[in-house]
């Protein structure tokens, strides 16, 4: 008897998607929003946490008065970027360091702002202190790490 060639990647896709609903990030990937508009709204709302889309304005005001910035460029379809959700959720309801702003980069549609950021891909976190670059990380969704780095605007 002949098995097809596609059992076997039904079955792995199967296993996959069972995997990934267990961590969460199938939850994540159907509910998220349609623009960082409604994301920075939804992390305010459920964190109480100083979370808003990104704006220049407000990148600059930030800077100005020497706080601490986690800026999270993400993109709506990238699962990496669903991993790290969570993780800048629970950091900006911890609020450390004090007074944390976060801001939401879209990838798709803030190119010019990727580019000022030297960003070359979605899932880059960015760190400042003040106008200083402090930490940047790429991919990362290892929490602890992400935790680091945006411990880094302490020093």
């Amino acid at each position: 008897m002949r098995r097809s060639p596609y059992l076997f990647a039904s079955v792995a896709v199967a296993v996959l998607a069972v995997l990934a609903a267990g961590s969460g990030v199938i939850a994540w990937v159907h509910h998220m929003t349609p623009n960082e508009t409604t994301l920075a709204k939804h992390l305010s709302r459920t964190t109480g946490a100083n979370v808003a889309p990104f704006t220049q304005a407000a990148f600059d005001a930030d800077k100005a008065a020497g706080d601490p910035i986690l800026i999270a460029i993400h993109a709506k379809w990238c699962p990496t970027c669903a991993a790290q959700k969570p993780i800048i959720q629970e950091i900006a309801a911890e609020g450390a360091p004090e007074n944390l702003k976060v801001l939401l980069v879209d990838f798709d549609t803030q190119k010019d702002v990727v580019r000022e950021l030297g960003a070359t891909m979605q899932s880059t976190i960015v760190v400042f202190h003040g106008k200083q670059e402090m930490a940047r990380s790429v991919g990362d969704t290892d929490s602890d790490s992400i935790r680091a780095t945006v411990r880094r605007t302490l020093i």
